[in-house]
């Protein structure tokens, strides 16, 4: 394995300047992510902050014990209970099978801050990643998509929950899930590890009674010697801790919304996109009523009311819930970085572009709660390839970085056309030249003798256009047919490297990358030191 560092120019304008200018955004930002000395100063601002760290130690050696997390996990949990101790912490959804490429590459990230500052901190820092088990857009995390032929294709499993239940809450359909896991396995390649592969994949699957289960499960087996610690935010037992958090998001709601709400203005004012909704009524926090989890707003009279208006609750029996039923609440996409800054002594987040985004909104949340919000640090990120694409890419002269940024649809046009001569194309548009001037006359001499006759000229020539047109898409066919092996190739190369426009990350799920080269392939990644300052790797197998 080779890993080479690349730099891919970011398509959200607001990430750029995070990256390349931070000048223009830092004052939405406590701590500039490209200066050396913010760890020493944020350990400093730690250590003067007070965390349950023995409650909390309890209820994640309790949740990881359900999940037969591996002994380097609780290691890291004992060493939470240390006063110095620090985290480095990012989360995303419970995606089947780990969801998409970046999740994994979230979880290297953490892994890889968390070495590199304990090292140069000289105290525990612990790699933490955060399961958003309370979401509930079942629909966002029920796929993976496959390659079938010449497209992605895209899996999902047949369970249709009946409410807006919990991700942590919802139970596995173990039949269902079953039998999605042998059409996600029917289209990979036989291996030397697919049948283990498959069978592990089974074994965790019906040792999980939720999707959160089942994601933790994979997670560990697929970095056992890590040291990476997870946790589900929907935790009943977490959700005493955050008793207290939950009642200071609720007396000081209005001022975290119209904090959040005003730097949102503020960025588009400034033209960057802004990807977090976000209106100065909403409470950013949400409700379990009846099975659902409602999204809180505030009316004029000052009560908290469900978006689609499904349930009515004052302040004071929200507080109440708060206090003595806090599992009737969770977190959203704006509280949820609050929550994560009570509960555990966070020094530093890390976050992909869309994140770091709405992030920078957030500050004001922190502020209103007396909170520092910690260094925002963008993750890293990879693309897989495998020896045969590389030696394509060699074959026709194509950059690795090109080809992940743009793809190779113009490469493969372009190398098409080199194999006519004359080249299509430009054979077609000489003779439709040479079609106008010789039709004209009879254009000219239709227009003298009246509008019908010259509109009836006029699409005598588009249909001979048209004809060479065909012909000249006839001539193409032809080609592609005689030079099927390399356009093939360069198919292969589109899906594997640029899928659907964008990055092989965000697409391709671990399954086919870990059936070809065996389940310690991230471990492997994970060894290697890695730089923050070109966060993007070439990894060639």
């Amino acid at each position: 394995m080779r890993m080479e560092s690349i730099h891919i120019e970011p398509k959200q304008r607001f990430f750029s300047d995070y990256q390349q200018a931070f000048e223009r955004v830092a004052e939405q930002f406590e701590y500039n992510p490209h200066e050396e000395g913010i760890y020493h100063e944020r350990l400093t601002y730690l250590q003067n902050q007070t965390y349950q760290r023995e409650a909390l130690a309890d209820v994640l050696t309790e949740m990881n014990t359900n999940w037969d997390a591996p002994s380097s996990t609780f290691e890291n949990i004992e060493k939470l209970r240390d006063q110095k101790s620090t985290v480095v912490i990012a989360g995303q959804q419970a995606g089947l099978l780990g969801g998409p490429l970046y999740t994994v590459h979230k979880a290297i990230s953490v892994l890889q801050l968390a070495k590199k500052q304990e090292k140069e901190l000289g105290t525990p820092v612990i790699p933490v990643f955060w399961i958003a088990g309370e979401d509930h857009d079942f629909d966002e995390i029920n796929h993976v998509f496959m390659k079938e032929s010449n497209r992605m294709k895209k899996l999902s499993i047949n369970q249709r929950p009946e409410s807006k239940v919990s991700v942590s809450e919802l139970e596995i359909d173990q039949h269902q899930a079953e039998e999605w896991m042998k059409k996600v396995f029917s289209a990979v390649d036989e291996t030397e590890f697919t049948s283990d592969l498959y069978k592990q994949c089974l074994v965790e699957l019906e040792k999980s009674v939720s999707y959160s289960d089942f994601f933790a499960r994979l997670m560990y087996w697929l970095l056992p010697q890590s040291g990476l610690l997870i946790v589900d935010a929907h935790s009943p037992e977490l959700r005493k801790l955050e008793s207290s958090y939950f009642t200071s998001m609720i007396k000081h709601n209005e001022q975290i919304a119209q904090g959040v709400y005003a730097s949102l203005q503020k960025n588009k004012q400034a033209g960057y996109e802004t990807l977090l909704d976000s209106e100065l009524e909403d409470a950013h926090l949400f409700y379990h009523h009846e099975g659902d989890r409602v999204l809180l707003m505030r009316d004029e009279e000052g009560r908290f009311k469900g978006k689609n208006n499904e349930v009515f609750v004052s302040e004071q029996e929200l507080l109440h819930a708060a206090e003595h039923h806090p599992r009737c609440l969770s977190n959203n996409v704006v509280t949820r970085p609050l929550m994560q800054e009570c509960l555990f002594p966070v020094l530093a987040f890390i976050g992909g572009p869309g994140e770091i985004n709405y992030w920078s909104a957030l500050k004001p949340g922190f502020q209103a709660l007396g909170l520092q919000m910690p260094p925002v640090i963008a993750r890293l990120s990879f693309t897989l390839l495998d020896r045969k694409s590389n030696q394509t890419l060699e074959r026709f002269n194509i950059e690795g970085k090109h080809a992940v940024e743009h793809g190779v649809s113009e490469e493969k046009m372009n190398w098409i056309a080199s194999q006519s001569t004359p080249p299509i194309d430009r054979l077609s548009e000489q003779v439709k030249e040479e079609m106008d001037r010789i039709h004209k006359p009879l254009r000219e001499k239709a227009a003298d003798l009246g509008p019908d006759l010259e509109s009836v000229a006029e699409k005598n020539f588009a249909y001979i256009k048209q004809h060479i047109d065909y012909l000249e898409k006839r001539f193409q066919q032809s080609l592609e047919q005689k030079f099927q092996q390399e356009i093939d190739q360069f198919d292969e190369l589109q899906w594997l490297l640029h899928p659907n426009g964008g990055l092989q990350e965000r697409v391709w799920n671990l399954i086919p990358w870990v059936n070809h080269y065996g389940p310690d392939l991230f471990e492997r990644i994970n060894d290697h030191m890695l730089s923050f300052d070109r966060p993007h790797y070439m990894v060639y197998m």
